[in-house]
């Protein structure tokens, strides 16, 4: 059974948007949103999928089965996936043979990961693209938790992988660094992304954050979503 993320009226969170962040901005795209987190961030926007001092697990999961969670995806009109959390990676032997039928079917299918929990050969074979959000000492977590060497060198030697760092000050972009150089991360594939909720974080801090990256030689990816409809649920 895999833990699905509740919408508010109770419904999984499966649905239909674009992809707002990273290097497929834009995309039509199917979301499927799954529930728990390995990690703490202290910036993290979906906190009811994992914090539950502030968030009642049992209003906020529900459990399916993954052909329950297949035959909700097939009746929307994309074929592009993209499977989001919390962390996803924490179900991914429950997730392998959903991904596997999804593209043996010819979907296309991003994973959000926090990169501290490498991909099994099933998930590696199934995936089009990762989408690996390494974190820094701006999210709160502990280095030992945050930065898992093995992990990010598996998402390193897969081709479809791309890591995306949150940066929410200047000085959060010298940690970027210092994490691509020591991990030994490919550069050109490498995007930095401005921390907010609102449109008006989101363009306050993209301007230098742009900078940076025309400086340091990475690529910029702007929130989409935020700058379309907010911080809205299901979108």
């Amino acid at each position: 059974m895999l833990k699905v993320s509740r919408m508010p009226s109770g419904e999984p969170e499966i649905f239909l948007s674009i992809q707002g962040e990273g290097v497929s901005a834009g995309r039509p795209s199917v979301f499927l949103r799954l529930a728990t987190c390995n990690l703490t961030c202290s910036w993290c926007d979906t906190k009811y999928t994992w914090d539950w001092e502030r968030y009642n697990p049992r209003e906020q999961i529900v459990s399916l089965d993954a052909s329950d969670v297949l035959r909700r995806l097939e009746s929307l009109p994309c074929r592009n996936l993209v499977i989001t959390g919390g962390e996803p990676m924490l179900q991914q032997s429950e997730l392998g043979s959903l991904a596997r039928s999804l593209s043996d079917a010819g979907w296309a299918i991003e994973v959000e990961t926090n990169g501290t929990i490498a991909p099994n050969a099933e998930m590696a074979a199934a995936v089009s693209q990762w989408n690996v959000s390494p974190k820094t000492a701006n999210s709160g977590n502990g280095a030992d938790r945050r930065e898992v060497a093995d992990a990010l060198r598996a998402f390193a030697n897969l081709p479809g992988s791309y890591f995306k760092f949150v940066v929410a000050q200047p000085g959060d972009v010298d940690d970027v660094t210092a994490v691509v150089e020591r991990r030994r991360l490919p550069r050109d594939r490498v995007l930095l992304m401005p921390e907010g909720t609102t449109p008006d974080a989101i363009h306050e801090r993209g301007g230098w954050v742009a900078e940076q990256c025309v400086q340091r030689g990475y690529r910029f990816t702007t929130r989409l979503h935020i700058a379309l409809w907010g911080d809205e649920r299901g979108r």
